[in-house]
């Protein structure tokens, strides 16, 4: 179900809607003069991240990460804006927390309202950037840390195959994170090119630090990526080390074996044999394997095989 917060500060306001549907969108069409195809994206999933200027208003579409608990994977969240002289308008699916806080700084904080939305809609569209932004770090770091705690475990002596499913996993949210923030970085270095009435020059500093702040993303993430690459490269090396201990030990068994079964398939013919008859000759027998096999088994030890 649609929920729709109005925050006001003098002439301006923040309407920040989540879960848009139909009805919220036919009231937006009644009270702003945009464009039917820019509400129709409000409402379609997986729209491209872009800038639409008009005249009146500018349009956004942005796109940022989001771990979902219950699936337990990094996810696309959107975040469309309308950005006019005296007005801001948000609608997204309520995941994003930066969001969330935001709203809730502006119903309680008078100090915070004060300072972010007295000084137009560019600088509160700046403030809601920045957060977002500023979000995907806590990502990030959460994310590194994971990965800090799968190389102990994998070092630790772990089943090392019960992890491979789990990095895998890893590298494919990574890889999804560094897909979202991508298109971002086109759509952030446009704005400062775009209409001034919203968008003065001297908030050019601003989205200069949230363009720095993507580029650290972006770096952070290549950063996630080789190590994920490193674990990923050090598991397949433990669990070919692995195989190859279990390989060399059949091995062993299996000279080890050789002889013996040389031995008692010789004795073991129904044929008559020399000594065959006297009583010593099984005790000489086991003796004589018994012996080879510890020969055997000192040699390989010597020889470091075992």
């Amino acid at each position: 179900m649609s929920k729709t917060t109005l925050i006001k500060y003098g002439h301006f306001k923040w309407i920040d809607i989540v879960k848009p549907d139909e009805e919220s969108i036919k009231k937006l069409k009644k009270e702003y003069d945009f464009h039917e195809l820019d509400l129709e994206d409000c409402l379609s999933e997986n729209q491209r991240s872009k800038i639409d200027e008009y005249e009146d208003y500018l349009f956004i579409v942005l796109h940022f990460p989001h771990y979902d608990k219950r699936r337990k994977r990094i996810v696309t969240e959107e975040i469309d804006c309308f950005i006019g002289q005296d007005y801001i308008i948000t609608l997204h699916e309520g995941q994003l927390k930066a969001i969330v806080e935001v709203v809730d700084q502006c119903q309680k904080n008078k100090t915070f309202l004060k300072e972010n939305l007295e000084k137009g809609s560019g600088y509160f569209l700046y403030v809601i950037i920045r957060e977002l932004f500023d979000d995907c770090f806590t990502l990030i770091d959460g994310m590194e840390k994971t990965i800090v705690e799968m190389e102990n475990d994998l070092f630790e002596g772990d089943a090392e195959k019960d992890m491979v499913r789990d990095i895998l996993w890893l590298k494919k949210d990574v890889i999804r994170f560094n897909l979202i923030i991508a298109p971002q970085r086109a759509v952030i270095a446009q704005l400062e090119h775009k209409n001034k009435k919203f968008l003065p020059p001297n908030l050019e500093v601003y989205f200069d630090d949230v363009v720095d702040k993507i580029e650290k993303i972006w770096s952070n993430l290549e950063r996630l990526k080789e190590m994920t690459e490193s674990l990923k490269d050090a598991n397949e090396i433990l669990i070919s080390h692995q195989t190859n201990q279990v390989i060399k030990t059949l091995t062993v068994f299996s000279v080890v074996l050789l002889p013996l079964t040389v031995i008692t398939g010789f004795y073991g013919m129904n044929v008559s044999l020399p000594k065959a008859n006297h009583e010593w000759v099984v005790w000489g027998i086991t003796l004589s394997m018994v012996g080879l096999v510890s020969g055997m088994l000192a040699f390989f030890k010597w020889k470091r095989w075992i």
